[in-house]
């Protein structure tokens, strides 16, 4: 089974760019989607109700902004949003489900390269999810979360390391915090598969510089597993070239057997 997470940047444009034929190249069996930005009702009938899938959507209140989206080819349960119960998520930034045997979560953590303001709106999501992956890591039945989580966890996820060491999304506390993560028993798949020391695969790309021509970018998109899962994944992939065009963001997957 092929589990994907890619943030589409507008999933609105980006059907019209080629994300449906995306998705069918990469061979996705289950797809988590970010910052969808639009309902499902705003979306051609095709990919508001996709023929051969099944989709559980939560678009954020606010139009235009944020958003999740689970897509399997299986069939869905939809287990909640938010990071717990009666938490309102009103911009759409957690959604769980189960389906084909695993536990999945699409993640769209907040960005706080506008300004201190979302930096501390951030901080204060980093603050609330870390109790939530500990719920989640520890359960008995395999668990993957994926997203964009607006972080590059090493200098060896991001091109210009020593340049962005003052950034949000490279602060020191920002990758201590997602070394924690990984090291309180979350596995990191895609780093895993290229090993410690490697740059790269990026995964997202600033649109100035021919950033992502030269492939000079952030990796901010996660797949992770539990221990439950952790043994299960036999191939990770970024597919950098292949979504040129479609969204700033590359479409991250992994296999489990």
């Amino acid at each position: 089974m092929r589990i994907t997470t890619w943030n589409v940047n507008g999933l609105r444009a980006a059907c019209r760019k080629g994300f449906l034929d995306v998705i069918e190249t990469v061979g996705s069996d289950v797809i988590l989607l970010q910052e969808i930005r639009c309902r499902p009702d705003q979306l051609p009938e095709d990919v508001a109700d996709p023929p051969g899938w099944h989709v559980v959507w939560h678009p954020a209140q606010r139009p235009g902004y944020a958003g999740t989206a689970v897509w399997s080819r299986f069939p869905v349960e939809a287990v909640g949003t938010g990071l717990e119960p009666g938490d309102a998520d009103d911009e759409g930034r957690v959604l769980t489900v189960r389906t084909a045997g695993l536990r999945l979560t699409s993640v769209y953590l907040p960005s706080g390269s506008s300004g201190d303001a979302r930096q501390a709106v951030k901080e204060h999501w980093m603050t609330r999810f870390r109790p939530w992956a500990d719920r989640e890591r520890a359960r008995a039945e395999p668990v993957v979360f994926g997203g964009d989580v607006n972080i590059a966890r090493t200098e060896f996820d991001i091109f210009y390391a020593k340049g962005n060491a003052k950034n949000s999304g490279f602060l020191p506390h920002e990758r201590a915090w997602m070394d924690d993560l990984v090291g309180s028993g979350w596995r990191d798949f895609v780093r895993d598969a290229w090993g410690d020391g490697v740059h790269g695969p990026y995964s997202w790309w600033s649109n100035r510089g021919r950033a992502r021509e030269l492939d000079r970018g952030w990796r901010i998109d996660y797949l992770l597993g539990n221990p439950a899962a952790a043994d299960r994944v036999g191939w990770a992939s970024v597919d950098r070239e292949l979504s040129i065009g479609v969204s700033d963001h590359a479409p991250v997957s992994i296999d489990l057997d």
